[in-house]
């Protein structure tokens, strides 16, 4: 199989996962890298009326996970660690994450990850540690 058909395998397991219904996110992914974008809506916000950390930190972390799972063909990868940093509040627009390995041994990898608003000002950036796991990538999980 080549990357590419790979990287198309992931991006339609991640579409397919039903916590995603809610988020409606858009995946893109290439060696190493991916970017992410969630459209924000108002069922994110808390109540002062900005988007919830929680979502900056899955946009994050799922930037982060497929970007390392770009670089694993065989077996889906486990978030071992993560840890964010918030720097601004979002209410509207759009959440933009571009997530990169800068780490990769045989079984462990970390990986960093920027949050962005409409306005390319940096929101939040988060970095992950990521390991291999046992679960096979197969259409049993979505990845065909």
């Amino acid at each position: 199989m080549s990357s590419e058909e790979h990287f198309r395998k992931l991006e339609r397991m991640y579409s397919s996962a039903p916590c995603n219904q809610y988020y409606s996110p858009k995946l893109a992914i290439s060696k190493g890298a991916t970017e992410l974008i969630i459209p924000i809506e108002q069922k994110f916000h808390h109540s002062t009326g900005a988007v919830h950390g929680s979502v900056y930190f899955k946009a994050l972390d799922d930037a982060g996970f497929f970007a390392v799972n770009s670089l694993v063909e065989d077996v889906f990868v486990l978030t071992t660690s993560f840890n964010i940093h918030l720097f601004r509040p979002v209410a509207s627009g759009k959440l933009k994450a571009i997530g990169k390995v800068i780490q990769a041994s045989k079984n462990m990898f970390v990986a960093e990850a920027l949050l962005f608003n409409d306005e390319g000002e940096e929101i939040a950036r988060g970095i992950g540690t990521y390991a291999r796991g046992k679960v096979a990538l197969s259409s049993d999980i979505g990845y065909e």
